[in-house]
């Protein structure tokens, strides 16, 4: 039973849509109606709001690391389930129809509180990747399945099988991004096009 509340407390913790949220509290409206209509940081970013987009960020990675931390208090051994949970909470939301975003900065949370190790991997891989390339989807990609590898690397075995599922997830979710990559039509950040779901 425990772990039921585990995976049910980061499930409703991580479908809270504070992208949605911040950006209507602002006045820059549905943030379904714009760009892409994801609810990622990424979209949030192409309403011009950039404080908005880093306050988004910052919130999705947030609920993730609490999620981690609240069942490792309550239920000591079930926080991989919370995270796990975070992870399909904020991609499966079932306040939106279970269409929400795509995990990148959430799985950054849960990664961090599983271990701040991982969390510091994911976060050299995911900055890394994007000043790099300057796309999105390439660096929450790529820190996506740097974090089960980093588990299994710095000694955190226990944790590497949820994040692996968590980078499948990841990588299932970008399929389109994946798709326009190959065909070099990947839009840049700070470019023109608006076609990247973030």
């Amino acid at each position: 039973m425990e772990q039921v509340f585990a995976l049910a407390l980061g499930y409703f913790l991580g479908s809270v849509p504070f992208g949605l949220i911040l950006t209507g509290l602002t006045g820059a409206g549905d943030l379904r109606a714009i760009g892409s209509g994801n609810i990622g940081a990424t979209n949030v970013l192409r309403t011009g709001r950039k404080g908005i987009a880093a306050a988004t960020l910052l919130l999705d990675m947030g609920k993730g690391l609490l999620a981690v931390e609240l069942a490792r208090r309550f239920w000591p051994g079930d926080e991989a389930l919370a995270a796990l949970g975070a992870v399909l909470g904020h991609c499966f939301p079932l306040w939106l129809k279970f269409n929400g975003g795509k995990g990148v900065a959430t799985t950054m949370g849960v990664s961090l509180g599983l271990a701040w190790p991982i969390g510091l991997a994911y976060a050299v891989v995911w900055l890394g990747m994007l000043a790099i390339t300057r796309i999105s989807s390439v660096g929450g990609l790529s820190a996506a399945i740097a974090a089960p590898i980093a588990a299994a690397v710095l000694g955190y075995q226990e944790y590497a099988l949820v994040l692996a599922a968590i980078a499948l997830l990841v990588v299932f979710l970008h399929r389109a991004n994946i798709a326009r990559l190959r065909a070099g039509t990947e839009p840049k950040i700070g470019g023109s096009k608006s076609a990247d779901r973030g």
